[in-house]
């Protein structure tokens, strides 16, 4: 089942967004395709987050996980095959890949695999001159942000340019 959507009146209204849009209409149809292995995807607090997947069967070098820009790929792949004969193999270990789309300043802090789960930290961390800050009115930091140095073209302090003025 794939559903196209029409994102062309959204595209000439905004401005900067069109990765979001390139993601929504690539993206989409390949995670509706593909379940396995079965994951959880959990928010632990505000900027904290956990990926959980079920991947019994792999181990710790069969396992590779990739954070490349806004994009987290898991994959993995079975070294060598089993000589045992398997009267019946209920265990899935084909090959996988698993792509999360990761928001902006969202970083992996950990990963770690056991009895099958594998479990993969994340941290959201904007930067301190990314983040909201209050402006008071006629406050003391505005006055100390001008003369605390900035320069003006003639060379000399913006204060004492403003007081030659």
């Amino acid at each position: 089942m794939r559903t196209n959507i029409d994102f062309t009146p959204f595209r000439q209204s905004t401005v900067g967004f069109d990765r979001l849009f390139d993601l929504l209409e690539s993206s989409v149809p390949a995670q509706v395709a593909e379940n396995y292995p079965p994951f959880d995807l959990v928010q632990e607090g505000d900027d904290h987050y956990r990926i959980t997947l079920a991947v019994a069967g792999f181990g710790r070098e069969e396992i590779d996980i990739t954070q490349q820009q806004n994009l987290l790929i898991v994959s993995g792949r079975k070294r060598e095959e089993d000589s045992r004969s398997y009267i019946h193999r209920g265990i899935a270990t084909r090959a996988f890949e698993r792509r999360f789309g990761l928001a902006d300043y969202v970083e992996v802090k950990s990963a770690d695999l056991d009895d099958g789960i594998l479990s993969i930290e994340l941290v959201r961390e904007i930067p301190e001159e990314m983040k909201p800050r209050k402006i008071r009115i006629g406050g003391d930091s505005v006055r100390q942000l001008e003369s605390s140095g900035s320069r003006s073209e003639a060379g000399g302090t913006r204060e004492k340019a403003l007081e030659a003025a």
